[in-house]
């Protein structure tokens, strides 16, 4: 009988103890901050646009875009530059900003995959 009173309290700590740190494992997880997204954040439109303003950059230096072309690929980057700015200004970038810009974005690739390859060169270019 002294056995069977030694394993039900063996189990009962075991059980017991089990029960501890399940309880404070969940606390923990529960107490642990949620980081929230930064609704002004847009690191696809910030990488993509540095991704284009390189594009325009090797461009220039392999001649296959034109001072004319160069500027006007610019006066198009600052503008999706500015649209990002102006749909941050409020505190958030909704769904429809994002898809304005990467509309903006996708146009503007186009047209400096057009631009590359039109077959002007610049005069200093070989």
């Amino acid at each position: 009988m002294k056995q069977n009173t030694k394993e039900k309290a063996m189990k009962f700590q075991t059980v017991l103890s089990a029960a501890i740190l399940l309880t404070a494992s969940s606390l923990v997880l529960a107490q642990a901050p949620n980081p929230t997204p930064n609704p002004t954040a847009t690191p696809q439109i910030d990488k993509r646009e540095a991704n284009q303003q390189q594009r325009i950059a090797n461009g220039v230096a392999s001649g296959q875009l034109t001072p004319r072309e160069t500027a006007k690929l610019e006066n198009r980057e600052a503008k999706i530059s500015a649209d990002k700015a102006a749909a941050k200004a409020d505190g958030k970038v909704t769904k429809a900003e994002r898809r304005h810009l990467q509309n903006e974005q996708d146009r503007a690739s186009r047209a400096i995959h057009r631009q590359k390859h039109d077959g002007q060169k610049t005069a200093t270019a070989k």
